[in-house]
């Protein structure tokens, strides 16, 4: 899981946010409660005790402390009611203390009594919780009440909060539960919310990435929402039109620059041809017009290959595929360079098995073998070795050009393919080069949806391995090899 992600991020907030609100809600939730179940145990009470000292004891100087005692015992029956009453009198004798509950949940001997000083000043406290020992509780309110003689009694009426303490632990359990799979399916909401919300932002990321040179043409999906995401994909897509303009403008001036400059070329590779072909030049000036035909050829080499490539930018690759051999014609290009490395003492090998049928342009796709090859001869010491390798494997045809030459440095590899790119100038110039040959292989094979790899070590050898899909197991009827252009540099 990518945790900078925006969709994490926003699912991170969410649940953290929902987190935090439902904390503050159940507390807020457990106080309330807790709050209202004390505070209704402590009415109760009170009014208990009211009770008991507007009625029963405004009559204790007739019937006496004793037959209040009974009075209370019949009317209240605290023991069976599992409460807490007391009578106490001014000078501190109980006149009347509730027997040992039906449920024994506390000792009524054990409750200590309430401070004399407030008694004589009926200044009594009006409720007050008590911890026995054991740990129970109770929650007792008290009355203070004079009678006609003057005597103080103070009435006291508790109950145990046991049952207020177990209620409370049972909603702290259900908030303590509920809380955890609450944020769990509220966080699982977010997740499937956020990826509806960004599932626009998928599908232009996905067509984004699928959009090439080669597909100027189509545009961003736009999401019909009225919202940002609407206008980014417009705006994007207007992006998309301007840099289609460029390109193709771009595209046309060099395709229309490269014609162009081939008719001239001709004409002055042809005059000075006749010129050099005139037995009264002087040897200096049959050199210089040498030199220059030299820089004619190798002008007329960069506008050829200029052209090839604006021709496969124009996907002209791809009008004229058929089902062939791939190792028949490397083989049979293979045979027809091997004068060229004669000349230089090396050894081309060629392990080409038949049957390695792909579907393309015959034309192109040899151009690819020959400008790897004369690449590898034009590199390759004398006395050293070329060899190609055809094969199948996986779905595959796998084409290998290896050699002992000199090799490309490693910082320079990820930039072979690149238009005009030449690992060192001099030397490449010293060949003949222009930075070209590759560039075409890379287009070629792009617009075949073939693989192009490249190893090399400096001063020991390169390999170029293609990878094109196979078209089927049968191959067809052989087709006479065609001459292609050669412009392989490095």
């Amino acid at each position: 899981m990518n945790t900078r992600s925006l969709s994490f991020r926003l699912v991170a907030w969410y649940a953290g946010l929902l987190t935090l609100v439902f904390v503050l809600l159940g507390a807020v939730t457990f106080a309330v409660v807790a709050n209202d179940l004390e505070s209704n145990v402590r009415a109760n009470q009170m009014r208990r005790a009211q009770q008991i000292a507007d009625t029963l004891l405004r009559g204790v100087d007739r019937s006496g402390e004793a037959a209040l005692a009974a009075s209370v015992e019949k009317l209240y029956a605290p023991a069976a009611n599992d409460r807490f009453i007391r009578i106490t009198r001014g000078d501190g004798h109980v006149v009347f203390r509730s027997g040992e509950p039906r449920d024994r949940g506390f000792d009524p001997a054990a409750v200590p009594p309430p401070a004399l000083g407030s008694v004589e000043s009926e200044r009594v406290e009006p409720w007050r919780e008590v911890r026995l020992p054991g740990g129970a509780g109770l929650l007792i309110a008290a009355v203070p009440h004079r009678a006609a003689s003057g005597t103080l009694y103070t009435v006291e009426v508790g109950a145990s909060i046991a049952p207020v303490e177990t209620a409370l632990a049972r909603l702290l359990t259900v908030l303590a539960v509920g809380l955890p799979i609450a944020v769990l399916l509220a966080a699982a909401g977010g997740v499937f919310l956020v990826k509806r919300s960004l599932e626009p932002v998928e599908r232009i990321a996905r067509k984004a990435e699928a959009i090439t040179q080669h597909s100027l043409s189509e545009r961003l999906p736009v999401a019909s929402t009225g919202d940002e995401l609407e206008r980014l994909s417009i705006s994007l897509n207007h992006m998309i039109s301007r840099l289609e303009e460029a390109v193709h403008g771009s595209k046309r001036l060099v395709a229309d620059a490269s014609h162009e400059l081939r008719t001239p070329l001709t004409v002055l590779r042809g005059e000075l041809e006749s010129l050099t072909a005139d037995p009264q030049l002087t040897p200096r000036l049959r050199e210089t017009l040498g030199s220059l035909l030299e820089e004619v050829e190798r002008l007329a080499a960069v506008v050829d290959g200029l052209l090839a490539l604006s021709r496969l930018d124009a996907g002209e690759a791809r009008s004229e595929w058929v089902k062939f051999d791939l190792a028949q014609l490397v083989a049979t290009t293979s045979d027809q360079m091997s004068l060229l490395a004669e000349d230089k003492g090396i050894t081309i090998g060629c392990e080409a098995p038949r049957g390695v049928v792909v579907t393309g342009d015959r034309a192109r796709l040899k151009q690819v073998v020959v400008n790897l090859l004369d690449n590898a001869i034009k590199y390759t010491p004398n006395g050293g070795a070329v060899r190609l390798r055809v094969a199948r494997g996986e779905g595959q045809a796998v084409l290998e050009v290896s050699d002992t030459g000199i090799g490309i440095p490693r910082e320079a590899l990820p930039h072979v393919f690149e238009r005009f790119f030449r690992v060192e100038r001099s030397r490449t110039r010293e060949q003949g080069g222009a930075g070209l040959g590759l560039s075409i292989v890379k287009a070629i094979c792009t617009a075949h949806g073939a693989l192009v790899e490249v190893e090399s070590t400096a001063e020991q050898g390169s390999r170029f391995r293609i990878r094109l899909p196979l078209a089927g197991p049968e191959p067809e009827r052989p087709v006479q090899p065609q001459r292609a252009a050669a412009t392989g540099e490095r």
